[in-house]
């Protein structure tokens, strides 16, 4: 159900001073550290506040410390409420610890802290951010020497020893920042001219120059405003205008979400709508935007208004395979609730088809070892192998402009993809419910469907478990699978069939769970 709200500006701006005290002083007991799919996340207070990132900072310093783990660590966060404060507590532990810390002096995103340490220059990184996560939400992830998200034995380490530390603040390490640059333990450094320099190895910014009509660029208050403007510098980008330089954590100037929230996503039409109201009157031909971190994208046109990540993500991979921009590649990647319409696209190009669980941490094997011309998610997360393991927002964003100016509109070009393998018909719909009905579905098993023969009038080809269920059918499928953040259950179905027949995977999936 769509909110009443959703797409209007927030009459009820945040009470950042209230926030602020939740984060330092929190009222009740501060939950565990628990990782989801990409850190530690939860709502100011409780969910997440000052002690859970100095736990988690200790944390991190013991396994570097036990693993002799060299070079500095990289701290952080985008533009939120508390990401300074979170970055500046962690900087103070990993250096009250002996460790040496490149604090910059600036909002970075998510895929920077990844470039940074692929290319060497920092062994590992501390993220404050919570992602496109409503304002009042806060988070810290990890990333280790491979660049990207930490895989479940390093988080479950991290858990481990943070949640010691909970119980034993005493233990907790620290030396004031002032402190710590004067001993040389903290220091800043540019990080924005090697990133977009290193662009241009996968992005022609001449053929992004040289089109004649315009580009739109809304960073959504977020990291990516810096990077846009230096890339609109560098490239000499006269027809790319950056719509928006507005950076306030209360994000009060994006519109309200479906569900009533001010959430900065770049795949959504609620968020989106200034941006698809200036490709829609003709101001421009192209409109992109980044989430708070940049490392998802979205992007609007003439002809497409807000196009799907799934749709976007089909037209970059067949791109970049034409276009032989990621070279010894065999491989496109997606996770489980991706639209299989690139299967087809692999196959055409007799490429490998890798479908993973859901999650980024899952392509960075892949992603390191060149495997993959593309590895991507529904939800608006995309890299290359050769790039950084984590999602790059700003790669993506700066891509489908290249491409918008070589072949024309995004969404012309999804067409003529469907026009020479097939329509896939995609949604995902969101059912309210608890934690025993997320637990049960968390729990699901292949062998619990093993006398299911038929769904939606499709002989049922195949069942995997994840954390959820998804089946496959002759030409089309469907995926449950709890959130990890919220008490919802998100169903995902595909079909080649027609609108009909994807109404009716729903009501199937449905019924298959009650």
């Amino acid at each position: 159900m769509v909110s009443e709200l959703a797409g209007t500006l927030t009459k009820e701006r945040i009470d950042v001073n209230a926030l602020r005290e939740q984060f330092f002083n929190p009222q009740g007991t501060p939950v565990p550290v628990k990782f989801g799919t990409s850190g530690h996340r939860g709502s100011l207070g409780a969910g997440f506040c000052a002690l859970h990132a100095r736990a988690i900072a200790q944390a991190v310093a013991r396994i570097h410390q036990e693993q002799h783990i060299e070079g500095p660590i990289l701290v952080g966060g985008d533009t939120r409420l508390m990401s300074r404060d979170t970055a500046n507590l962690c900087a103070e532990v990993l250096a009250g610890n002996g460790l040496t810390v490149i604090l910059p002096d600036m909002p970075l995103p998510t895929p920077v802290f990844s470039f940074e340490i692929i290319s060497g220059r920092a062994s590992a990184s501390l993220n404050g951010t919570a992602s496109h996560n409503p304002p009042q939400d806060m988070g810290l992830k990890y990333n280790p020497s491979n660049g990207g998200p930490a895989d479940a034995a390093v988080t479950g380490q991290i858990e481990k020893y943070a949640n010691y530390y909970m119980a034993h603040q005493n233990e907790i390490k620290a030396l004031p920042l002032a402190q710590a640059r004067k001993k040389g333990l903290v220091r800043e450094a540019d990080l924005v001219t090697p990133y977009v320099t290193a662009l241009s190895k996968f992005i022609d910014f001449k053929k992004i120059a040289a089109f004649p009509l315009k580009f739109a660029i809304h960073p959504l208050g977020g990291s990516s405003l810096a990077f846009y403007e230096a890339i609109k510098k560098t490239y000499h980008l006269d027809n790319m205008e950056i719509v928006s330089k507005v950076q306030d954590p209360t994000f009060y100037f994006i519109p309200i979400d479906h569900d009533g929230k001010i959430r900065m996503d770049p795949s959504s039409k609620y968020p989106m709508s200034p941006l698809i109201k200036l490709v829609e009157d003709g101001t421009y031909d192209f409109a992109g935007a980044s989430d708070p971190d940049a490392d998802r994208f979205g992007c609007a046109t003439k002809k497409g208004g807000l196009i799907p990540p799934n749709h976007a993500l089909c037209v970059m991979a067949d791109y970049l395979y034409r276009h032989q921009k990621v070279r010894e590649a065999s491989s496109i990647g997606r996770t489980l609730g991706t639209t299989s319409l690139l299967d087809r696209i692999a196959a055409g190009y007799g490429l490998k088809l890798d479908e993973v669980n859901v999650g980024f941490k899952y392509f960075v094997e892949g992603i390191v070892k060149r495997k993959y011309v593309l590895a991507g998610e529904e939800s608006a997360g995309m890299s290359v192998s050769g790039w950084t393991p984590e999602k790059d927002g700003i790669l993506a964003v700066c891509l489908l402009m290249e491409i918008t100016a070589v072949e024309g509109d995004i969404a012309a070009l999804y067409d003529g993809l469907t026009a020479k393998y097939g329509t896939p018909y995609y949604t995902r719909v969101d059912i309210p419910t608890d934690e025993a009905t997320k637990k049960r579905v968390k729990g699901l098993k292949s062998a619990d469907f093993d006398t299911l023969q038929q769904v939606a009038g499709e002989r049922v080809t195949r069942v995997r478990d994840t954390d959820g269920i998804k089946i496959y059918l002759q030409s089309s499928w469907l995926l449950v699978r709890p959130s990890g953040t919220e008490n919802i259950l998100k169903i995902y179905a595909e079909t080649f069939i027609s609108q009909k027949h994807l109404d009716e995977l729903i009501r199937q999936a449905q019924r298959l769970l009650a």
